[in-house]
């Protein structure tokens, strides 16, 4: 099992044919280094596509996943390089819908 102590969401998109190698290269470029127990995760252009990097302390797992219909709800931006994510904002974002609203209470609060 993966241990995961943070998450964190880059806002610039990632072209998903990206490997290994080459989202490790983006991870040190916006976060500074992989950290262990981290998840990186990288959205495509079009919002439809998402790649998680995570670095179990031993080596690196990459994992995608991919809406057919709609995007996620990614960050921004504006909203900096990188926003950090509770584990709740991450089951969210994963299933498409907008992570942003979890609140307190782990429920997506309805605008």
């Amino acid at each position: 099992m993966i241990q995961v102590d943070e998450i964190w969401m880059a806002t610039e998109p990632l072209d998903m044919r990206a490997g290994p190698d080459t989202a490790l290269a983006r991870v040190v470029q916006v976060f500074g280094e992989a950290k262990p127990r981290c998840a990186y995760l990288f959205a495509n252009k079009r919002g439809n596509r998402m790649k998680v990097l995570v670095h179990d302390g031993f080596g690196l797992r990459l994992a995608a996943r991919r809406l057919h219909q709609g995007s996620f709800a990614w960050g921004k931006p504006w909203q900096g390089e990188r926003v950090t994510l509770t584990l709740e904002q991450l089951q969210a974002l994963v299933i498409g819908l907008p992570w942003h609203q979890v609140g307190r209470d782990n429920r997506i609060a309805m605008l």
